[in-house]
């Protein structure tokens, strides 16, 4: 099955916690603070696989979590720091967080973080000063960070053979390249993207077979609505054309009816360079179309994609357009600049204070309280920040309730 949307739900590793523990040996009897740090916690990496050409593992499976780091040791070890955890997707791959662009997946290994993991606690050896020569004070790992990313895929072709429904577009693949295409007499037999290798004078192209469009397709009527998007990376679009018509329309209706509807999706994507085949030449009276179609258009391309006429002049012209197309400028990637934001901020409701910002719940999440001097540093910080002047100047009186992450605290002097 072809998926070429997903959300993922993502959380990096946490880091692991300090430890605390004092040396211990018969002829050291005040040796002192030996607790090791706590190792890193993994980071959650997008990868580019060639060997993918679809989401749908990644739809089915949308929850990833990275390994917590491991706790620090006594002897002054420190814990180990855990693996990264790899995401591979299809190349083509556009990465979105916050609903921005933060990365466009094009080659083969190509990496990109979605979400790094917490740093390792502090264990008691790293708190020893001069003043404190045996401190009971550590830290638990950092919380690694946690994200939604939405994952939209748009295929890398050369060619996007686009057009109404039994236009011909899958026979045409299928006499071309070795793909094997549903092939059938009804509107809509192609309900997935098909992706096909033509060979041809020593080189090679990559056509993309695109689900029939209608009219109003760029306003999500039909099939084509949800794969415009494949045909956007495509150096040149292949416009196949029934010499028929479609549904009443002749075929010079149809072709302008596709081209409206490519410029109402993407003004970019209608200037993109066209070459245009009129099919089903092999059908008697299809003459006639042909005559009043090359009237409009001059440089038309007459073929039978059933019986295999007219495809080489079409492949060669392809091949002698291709190179006069520029690269197509990679997606535009928003630089997530640097936004200050303040250490901390108050919500007051009634006698209910709740504390929020980063910095704050990282410390709460790394303070062990199980340890007095531990709950005195914690007491101390906030402090230091002014979260005790900001709680006054917010009106906070003693028995008050203080909320921070997951932890109430009743407020005293």
């Amino acid at each position: 099955m072809f998926i070429d949307k997903a959300k993922l739900y993502i959380k990096a590793g946490k880091g692991g916690d300090g430890c605390l523990s004092f040396h211990r040996e018969k002829y050291r009897p005040l040796g002192g603070p030996d607790g090791g740090n706590g190792g890193k916690g993994g980071d959650v990496i997008i990868k580019g696989e060639k060997n993918l050409k679809t989401l749908l593992d990644l739809q089915r499976h949308p929850h990833y979590k990275s390994k917590d780091g491991e706790h620090g040791w006594s002897s002054n070890c420190y814990g180990k720091s855990s693996k990264d955890l790899f995401i591979n997707v299809p190349l083509g791959t556009v990465v979105k967080k916050n609903d921005i662009i933060i990365a466009d997946i094009t080659e083969n290994n190509q990496e990109t973080v979605v979400a790094l993991g917490g740093r390792g606690g502090r264990g008691n050896a790293a708190f020893k000063t001069s003043r404190n020569n045996a401190p009971r004070v550590v830290e638990k790992g950092q919380p690694g960070e946690e994200c939604t990313i939405e994952l939209e895929l748009k295929m890398i072709a050369d060619v996007g053979i686009l057009g109404y429904p039994n236009a011909g577009k899958s026979t045409f693949l299928s006499k071309v390249t070795s793909a094997r295409p549903k092939i059938a007499d009804y509107p809509f037999t192609t309900l997935t993207p098909n992706l096909g290798v033509v060979s041809f004078y020593d080189r090679t192209l990559i056509f993309a077979d695109i689900p029939g469009l209608i009219e109003g397709a760029s306003k999500g009527k039909g099939l084509g609505h949800d794969f415009l998007r494949h045909i956007e990376r495509t150096k040149i679009l292949l416009h196949m054309v029934d010499a028929y018509g479609y549904n009443k329309k002749n075929a010079y209706s149809t072709y302008l009816a596709i081209n409206k509807e490519l410029k109402d999706y993407s003004k970019k994507l209608a200037k993109k360079l066209q070459i245009i085949a009129v099919n089903k030449i092999d059908v008697p009276g299809s003459e006639k179309s042909l005559k009043l179609f090359k009237k409009k258009r001059k440089t038309v391309f007459p073929i039978s994609a059933l019986k295999g006429e007219g495809l080489k002049p079409l492949l060669a012209e392809i091949l002698k357009k291709i190179d006069t197309v520029k690269e197509e400028e990679p997606i535009e990637i928003k630089t997530i600049n640097y936004k200050y934001e303040p250490e901390f901020s108050i919500i007051r409701i009634n006698n209910y204070f709740e504390v929020i910002g980063k910095k704050i719940l990282d410390l709460i999440a790394m303070t062990n309280f199980n340890e007095e001097e531990s709950i005195r540093r914690f007491q101390n910080i906030l402090k230091k920040i002014g979260v005790d002047q900001k709680l006054k100047e917010e009106g906070i009186k003693i028995g008050d309730i203080v909320k921070i992450g997951d932890f109430e605290f009743h407020y005293e002097e």
